[in-house]
């Protein structure tokens, strides 16, 4: 199949079979979120990739009562860093200056164009960098059709009580969204055989000429 028949397949499946994802769909999955362009390549988010079923059933009791949760092979925690700072510039530098075998002193565009966002309050950097983690998702989700794994993008859940769970403000990062992967469980998903809506492309797409 090509990308276009795989997105035609793909839905946010309701209710998932249980089946474990092999690892080595998982890994694609987790290298294409890995390459995700960002914003300034800055990649200011962490994928906390959930297998344990104690750990899941924790989430579903205390954060997100969803079926996918239980019922999913891996459930990914896509959190973003609440507040930049000057260790995360500085290290993200230094990674371009040995990965492209610069000097780090040219690079002093990018510094300071961080710098700037560094200033910024705790929740200025956080619109910036959650809105980071939906581009990954939605990349996630594009790789996950052309795995043939079934992928549901999941914002209802309690982001304070995961961020406990998973102990995520320790760590400056906050819960954004979550993605379930398994396989779809056909017949008790009423989604399975139902046909995608979208809009034409008359109605979505203006070119301006």
């Amino acid at each position: 199949m090509n990308l276009l028949e795989n997105l035609q397949w793909r839905y946010a499946t309701k209710r998932m079979n249980g089946s474990t994802v092999p690892q080595t769909k998982i890994d694609n999955i987790l290298e294409a979120i890995r390459l995700t362009p960002t914003s300034y390549g800055f990649q200011a988010f962490k994928v906390f990739v959930i297998e344990n079923k104690e750990l899941k059933n924790k989430i579903f009791n205390e954060a997100c009562q969803q079926p996918q949760i239980n019922e999913a092979s891996h459930v990914l925690v896509l959190a973003a860093t609440k507040k930049v700072n000057q260790a995360q510039i500085d290290e993200f530098l230094q990674l371009i200056a040995t990965t492209r075998n610069v000097a780090i002193e040219s690079l002093e565009r990018q510094k300071n164009m961080l710098g700037l966002m560094a200033q910024k309050s705790e929740e200025l950097n956080f619109v910036w960098t959650a809105r980071q983690t939906y581009i990954a998702l939605g990349v996630a989700m594009v790789a996950a059709a052309e795995e043939k794994v079934d992928a549901t993008p999941i914002e209802g859940f309690n982001p304070a009580a995961l961020d406990e769970i998973l102990g995520l403000s320790e760590q400056n990062l906050g819960s954004v969204t979550l993605l379930a992967l398994g396989y779809r469980d056909a017949e008790n998903d009423y989604l399975a055989s139902a046909k995608k809506v979208r809009k034409t492309n008359e109605q979505l797409i203006e070119t301006i000429k």
